[in-house]
């Protein structure tokens, strides 16, 4: 099984880093191996001088030295390779040996120490990310750079979707989805939500002001008029002889401009008007029917049927699909891209509002509080189970090299450091075995 890879190894960025780690690594070892040496070269040497306390001294010191690193050196190489020594070698390669349980236990401290929801909050509190968001996004070079790599994502999403086989995904799908789709039910559900707490008759104000303003528009009498008067012409041509029509027909057109314009202007003053109370119970009727009408139920999977096969709806929609997938291709390759432009625009003005308005960061950090702990569990979770499983997959012997290569360089200063300390301790060790020859030899020089 082979190891998944953690660097991209084509990087000269990264390659210069994974041999400054080798090379740090093997400047480690020659350090400890030749401080190891040099003991035993010291301890050789003790032979060829004259004994005398002093000798013996050294030859201890080297001694113990020689045993610390030596010690320290099968300590640290178990972490990473078999030292095949009876009873001992299944302690060894230690790293490779638990590989599992070590990705097991990495998962957990990830999950419990790092993503878990009082860290998250903690995290947040501290840090005021909605105020590094505006102080971000009001840099004219932040804002700019959104812009592009929002072109750079929809770019590559034209690129997945250009795709044949993702193409005929989304159409099955898309067809899938509307097979599924109970649209005379799914008609009655929205109407019912926009009508629902009479919403509808909001609208109907809106409608009722913009519509008086129309009947008071000049055009409006005008197009009145010649209506009435063309109806004369073509309904009564000898009475349109001997009538003025066109005073008729301006008569006309302000008398009916008037008659509804009041008509229109009762209804917006009167909430309970008889026209509303008309309009509330004939939508009522007609979510109703579309929930139990047989014929509605009949004509909803004719439309349904018509949306899932018509070829010639097919081809229109994949004709609008095609325009608009070419000109957004154009646009995110222009230098110039709208598109990037306006994120960028929109950027900007998000940090502006988020700067100049404190209630507002508050209120963002507040809602990122709630997330963090409502969402910690499931992506503490989902988070470990990937660490878990990714190391799982490695190959064990490169993942020990691969850690020896991040720590090895300062792993290699415990066999320095056990030379050393081992040295000192056969120092303090000879001092008290000989305690009472030093003593002799201080006192009587």
């Amino acid at each position: 099984m082979q190891m998944l890879p953690l660097e991209d190894h084509d990087s000269p960025g990264v390659s210069a880093a994974t041999a400054a780690r080798n090379a740090q690594l093997s400047r480690a070892k020659r350090q400890a191996t030749g401080l190891f040496i040099a003991v035993v070269v010291v301890f050789a040497l003790t032979y060829a001088f004259p004994q005398n306390l002093w000798v013996e001294c050294i030859r201890a010191m080297a001694e113990a030295a020689m045993v610390g690193a030596l010690a320290d050196w099968f300590a640290v190489s178990a972490l990473f390779t078999r030292i095949p020594l009876p009873y001992l070698s299944r302690h060894t390669n230690i790293i490779a040996r638990n590989k599992d349980r070590i990705g097991d236990n990495l998962s957990a401290f990830v999950r419990d120490r790092f993503l878990d929801a009082p860290s998250l909050v903690t995290m947040i509190r501290r840090h005021d990310p909605a105020d590094m968001l505006a102080q971000w996004l009001t840099s004219p070079a932040n804002s700019g750079l959104l812009g592009k790599q929002v072109s750079r994502l929809m770019s590559t999403a034209l690129d997945t979707v250009e795709d044949d086989k993702i193409q005929q995904l989304l159409n099955s799908a898309a067809r899938a989805l509307i097979g599924q789709l109970d649209v005379s039910r799914t008609m009655a559900a929205a109407l019912e939500a926009l009508t629902h707490e009479r919403r509808h008759q909001m609208l109907l104000d809106d409608l009722l002001v913009r519509f008086s303003g129309l009947l008071r528009a000049d055009e409006t009498r005008d197009f009145i008029a010649n209506t009435l008067i063309k109806w004369v012409k073509r309904e009564h041509p000898l009475k349109q002889k001997v009538l003025p029509t066109d005073w008729l027909g301006g008569k006309g057109a302000s008398a009916i401009s008037h008659a509804i314009e009041t008509l229109l202007v009762e209804v917006a003053k009167d909430p309970n008007h008889q026209l509303r109370d008309a309009l509330d119970v004939a939508i009522a009727r007609l979510i109703e029917r579309m929930q139990q009408d047989p014929d509605w139920e009949q004509r909803g999977e004719e439309i349904r049927s018509y949306l899932q096969n018509d070829e010639a709806l097919s081809s229109y929609v994949h004709d609008i699909w095609a325009d608009l997938r070419r000109k957004l291709r154009d646009d995110l390759q222009d230098e110039n891209s709208a598109i990037a432009r306006n994120v960028s625009e929109m950027g900007k003005w998000l940090g502006m509002s988020l700067a100049g308005d404190a209630a507002l960061r508050l209120r963002l950090n507040v809602r990122l509080e709630l997330w963090a702990a409502q969402w910690a569990p499931d992506v503490a979770q989902s988070v470990a189970e990937h660490i878990r499983a990714t190391v799982q997959r490695w190959d064990a012997e490169e993942m020990a090299q691969l850690v020896e290569q991040h720590i090895g360089s300062d792993l290699r200063y415990i066999r320095i450091n056990g030379t050393i300390v081992g040295g000192l301790i056969g120092l303090v060790l000879f001092v008290i075995s000989h305690a009472s020859i030093i003593w002799s030899l201080v006192a009587h020089p």
